[in-house]
């Protein structure tokens, strides 16, 4: 009896086990890449940066923290391919060292994001009970400004790698757990979530093995919306001297100390700014191209 069962509520539905939905969304995802140059142009630019970062400590003609006072604020040469700072720091290897933080903090705010954000949404879109409680503890947290939040939080524990990940996450956490609320709403509401739930399945099953699997997409999309407003979140921290130690080279940083001298060494904030603009657009082209490839709404408008 009890193998029947299990037959039973494995069978509840026509969802696929998780590793077929990820393989088709892979496949979807391909095709939607050769269908969206918007997206193929951001994936091939964000690949770039990553790689650049990967490898800044080959491709960099000079340590990025190395001083020639008697090269300051010199213009781009052969020497100096970005030019330099107000203390003889070479702008292009700070620059390339620079992206590995503020990738750093958007992948690891990201990745902190979903998981958070998807435990407490699941929790709070199937359990009721707490949903009150819970929502109206994150929509207070999106009442405040979240520039203003994170600066108060940084104030509170120290500026270091560390904290700005917490502090980044804690912000962005209300806006995924909202997403992923509404996708438990519409799902927990289906025919084969009710059916297991009828056959007896307890509530982490439900969740973890009918539920989860349908919310992915949503999940995924907003993961990379987060990607990109924490690496601007990071660089607004910097730019205002509440973020990294400022001898880090981040483009934040480099951004911020170049305002000084923006009319007499502009390239010192120049090069960073676009690297950013860059990386945030290439992400932002990808969130949108995976929101058609794994939006079934607008798949079956193809």
């Amino acid at each position: 009896m009890s193998t029947q069962r299990e037959h039973a509520l494995s069978a509840v539905g026509t969802q696929a086990p998780l590793s077929v939905r990820l393989n088709r969304y892979a496949a979807v995802t391909r095709r939607v890449l050769s269908k969206n140059p918007n997206m193929l142009g951001g994936f091939i630019v964000l690949t770039v940066m990553v790689c650049v970062a990967l490898v800044a400590g080959f491709i960099d003609k000079i340590g990025p923290y190395e001083l020639d006072p008697f090269a300051r604020l010199q213009s781009m040469s052969s020497g100096h391919w970005f030019g330099t700072d107000n203390i003889g720091r070479d702008v292009y290897s700070r620059t390339v060292h620079g992206g590995r933080i503020s990738l750093a903090v958007g992948a690891l705010v990201a990745i902190s994001v979903s998981i958070v954000g998807a435990a407490i949404g699941l929790t709070v879109g199937y359990f009721r009970r707490v949903d009150e409680v819970v929502m109206r503890f994150m929509d207070g947290v999106m009442a405040f400004p979240s520039l203003l939040l994170a600066l108060a939080l940084i104030a509170a524990l120290g500026a270091s790698f560390i904290n700005i990940i917490i502090v980044i996450s804690v912000v962005d956490t209300p806006r995924m757990v909202r997403v992923v609320r509404g996708s438990v709403l519409s799902v927990r509401e289906m025919d084969f979530v009710t059916a297991a739930g009828a056959l007896g399945a307890k509530a982490p099953r439900v969740m973890g093995l009918h539920i989860l699997p349908n919310i992915m997409a949503p999940i995924i999309i907003q993961a990379t919306f987060v990607f990109a407003s924490a690496m601007l979140t990071e660089a607004a921290l910097s730019f205002l001297g509440a973020g990294i130690n400022p001898e880090t080279p981040t483009w934040g940083n480099m951004i911020g100390q170049g305002r000084t001298f923006f009319q007499r060494a502009i390239w010192i904030m120049i090069f960073p700014g676009v690297f950013l603009s860059l990386t945030v657009l290439s992400i932002n082209l990808v969130g949108d191209g995976l929101r058609d490839a794994l939006d079934p709404k607008l798949r079956r408008r193809e």
